[in-house]
């Protein structure tokens, strides 16, 4: 089994990759969950990065409510100081969230905390391009939100993180099969595939 992927991969390159290659490189798509990234998997061969998203997207949008709800708690409060992973470190840096002052730090510290016990999973949303104001701000928004207004914005993003990670993991170009062998074409001609329990699991993550 390789490592996670370092260099962005073509698409030629995902769609000959074995189930255990493919999670070992885009395992950390979805944080904390590789066993989304294995359901991913089965949507080859895809025709291009934009196939390999949308399986992703396709992936979490299956999930039943108790699997969407502990992908959603997989995600790291932002603005923390505990371990998260290698990813969402590089994000949270790359809008300066490490280097808050103490004032910042304890005003997103105490609504992460108000938002956590009003919707019962962290605050997610995708960083990159935003500054620490933007985020604050939305934040302060989201606490205004319906239950179930929130959790569809919240999975929003996790989907949004999972397609910016996605761009840096995979080159666009198309595959060499071309479009007539792009995602979900293994269902398409009757290949198994393995079924998925409550908690988002398939028999290959068991």
């Amino acid at each position: 089994m390789t490592g996670p992927a370092t260099v962005a991969l073509t698409i030629e390159q995902l769609n000959a990759m074995d189930v255990d290659a493919f999670v070992a490189a885009l395992g950390p798509v979805y944080e904390a969950s590789p066993a989304l990234a294995a359901q991913a998997w089965w949507h080859r061969p895809f025709a291009d990065r934009a196939a390999v998203v949308a399986a992703f997207h396709a992936v979490a949008d299956g999930l039943d409510d108790g699997a969407q709800l502990a992908l959603l708690r997989a995600h790291p409060q932002l603005g923390a100081t505990g371990p998260m992973a290698a990813d969402s470190v590089d994000e949270q840096r790359s809008v300066g969230l490490d280097v808050l002052d103490d004032d910042a730090r304890g005003r997103i510290a105490s609504s992460n905390a108000r938002y956590l016990e009003r919707f019962g999973f962290p605050f997610v949303i995708a960083v990159r391009g935003l500054q620490p104001a933007d985020i604050a701000a939305a934040l302060a928004e989201r606490l205004d939100h319906d239950d179930v207004a929130e959790r569809a914005e919240a999975l929003d993003q996790v989907k949004r993180i999972a397609g910016l990670r996605l761009a840096a993991l995979v080159t666009p170009e198309t595959s060499p099969s071309g479009s007539a062998e792009g995602s979900g074409a293994r269902g398409q001609h009757g290949l198994h595939r393995p079924g998925r329990g409550a908690d988002g699991r398939g028999e290959l993550d068991r």
